[in-house]
């Protein structure tokens, strides 16, 4: 049997992780940014420009999501636009990101250490 802890490991293998050293630099060129946490916690504070998708839903509401789901512009509906999730501490972003590549996105990347490293940077 596999722990949460192996799901994340095995993810973190697959998507790649921003370091927070670069967190500013990844927030400003991702065409989005997405915060992958529950809705209580986003409200509580989040990254500017962030948009709410809980992890528990994402797969389910990332093609509609306004941010994504451009009817005017195909060129915002692209599947290799530059994505960054991030979460608390790095886990569900990076099982998130694991996700989205394999609904087809190409370029996702998760922030290490999630939003508590890139407030204690």
């Amino acid at each position: 049997m596999k722990t949460a802890h192996d799901l994340v490991t095995a993810a973190k293998a697959l998507v790649q992780e921003v370091p927070v050293d670069q967190a500013d630099e990844a927030i400003r060129t991702a065409d989005v940014l997405i915060d992958v946490r529950e809705a209580d916690e986003y409200q509580a504070g989040h990254i500017p420009g962030a948009i709410h998708a809980s992890r528990g839903v994402l797969e389910f509401r990332i093609h509609a999501h306004p941010a994504l789901a451009c009817s005017t512009s195909q060129e915002l509906t692209r599947p290799d636009r530059p994505l960054l999730l991030y979460c608390l501490t790095g886990g569900r972003s990076a099982l998130a990101a694991d996700s989205l590549r394999q609904l087809g996105f190409s370029d996702v990347r998760s922030l290490a250490g999630g939003v508590n490293a890139w407030r204690n940077d």
